[in-house]
């Protein structure tokens, strides 16, 4: 009989390479299988962050902005970041990088093309999976599956987007500055607004973005997409090099299940990522991090860190609102990157506030939208959205 592993890891994303690649520099070379269902990797994805000191795996980043900027009709706000600047890593050079250390490890292996036929389960001291290659066990189970199902009511809201990679025919865009939201009027509870992330005069990438209630497939934000393209184009031609398509939880309204001190659950969906913005990436660098050291030390893996309480209240007070009142929106997003000081504000986005960035926070939106909420926050009174309640 096969000896069973140390650790299965299921799914070979961002979180599962992301701590198997920390794997690789232990001391104790332990076998580790990563399950995963997709046969290749592809460039299907882009993840970006502030590059704060306290950032990881900066070299692998493929551009920086110097500046970001967010906009109405009628109003525009632009904030210089050339201190910590806004920076992107694509997922073929993560996947490049991470997949090459995992091979040249002599025992962590990738399952590729290998899907779960049923839920793990607990057998004496270890975890068994049956999946689509056979049965594994191992002692420490690490799970980076989705812990809810996309559905209406799970989420105060959804971000939901759609993006493609494009070449235009003659230079129209400032490769220096990122739109980080450049809103669309709001209808049915949505907040619409398009993302662009200038990579040449160009060569961008255009992401039509929703916040809404339910989840919104690729095919419901298509036509988003190519108004949002168009306006940014104007006459240009261009082609398309790629897609993306997600779908992110904000302010998850059910807790992650309780896992046993052997496994744990981690990802976008159980604490990978800032509820308030979708800003996931260094989040998880942190908890891979983490959890690597716990396993060197003998200890149990570990999921990932809560909020300070303030930032989470916060983050769950400001979904509460634009919620209620998404017409309001943009005002909001305007106001808070309008604040007085963008290092604040970097740092409040980059989850490393102190407690006078988020006074700076605070001072710089609008106080009536949020005085509306306290009492509904307070109180924790269950009222109902489109298929469920929010606790």
């Amino acid at each position: 009989m096969t000896p069973p592993f140390e650790m299965i890891i299921i799914g070979g994303g961002c979180a599962g390479l992301s701590l198997a690649m920390r794997l690789t520099s232990l001391p104790e070379k332990k076998r580790v299988l990563i399950v995963e269902s997709r046969t290749e990797y592809r460039n299907d994805r882009t993840w970006c962050f502030w590059g704060t000191d306290s950032a990881q795996l900066r070299h692998l980043v493929s551009h920086r902005w110097q500046s970001v900027s967010l906009q109405t009709q009628d109003r525009k706000v632009k904030v210089d970041c050339r201190a910590a600047p806004y920076e992107m890593i694509s997922a073929e050079t993560f996947y490049a990088a991470t997949l090459q250390k995992i091979s040249q490890h002599p025992c962590i292996e990738l399952a590729t093309g290998t899907a779960l036929t049923s839920e793990p389960w607990r057998d004496g001291d270890l975890w068994r999976i049956e999946t689509t290659a056979g049965q594994s066990a191992g002692r420490i189970l690490i799970d980076t599956r989705p812990s809810l199902p996309i559905q209406t009511g799970e989420a105060v809201l959804w971000q939901s987007f759609s993006g493609q990679e494009i070449e235009c025919d003659e230079p129209v865009f400032d490769p220096t500055s990122a739109t980080l939201m450049k809103f669309l009027p709001v209808e049915d509870a949505r907040i619409p607004f398009v993302y662009v992330l200038p990579f040449s005069p160009k060569r961008a990438l255009v992401e039509f973005t929703v916040f809404s209630p339910i989840p919104l497939s690729a095919d419901e934000l298509s036509q988003g997409l190519e108004l949002g393209i168009a306006a940014e184009v104007g006459a240009a031609e261009y082609s398309v090099g790629r897609t993306e398509h997600g779908i992110l939880p904000m302010g998850l309204t059910k807790p992650a299940p309780r896992a046993q001190p052997s496994s744990v659950r981690v990802g976008v969906s159980s604490g990978g990522a800032r509820p308030s913005s979708g800003f996931a990436f260094q989040r998880i660098q942190r908890w891979a991090q983490a959890c690597a050291e716990a396993l060197l030390a003998g200890d149990a893996p570990v999921a990932h860190a809560p909020d300070s309480w303030s930032l989470a209240a916060m983050d769950k007070l400001f979904l509460r609102v634009l919620r209620a009142r998404p017409e309001f929106s943009p005002n909001l997003y305007l106001s808070l990157f309008g604040v007085k000081t963008p290092h604040s504000l970097i740092r409040f986005m980059s989850d490393q506030a102190t407690p006078a960035d988020c006074a700076s926070v605070v001072f710089s939106l609008p106080a009536w939208p949020f005085l509306g909420e306290i009492p509904n926050f307070i109180s924790r009174r269950k009222y109902k959205i489109a298929g469920g309640p929010i606790a």
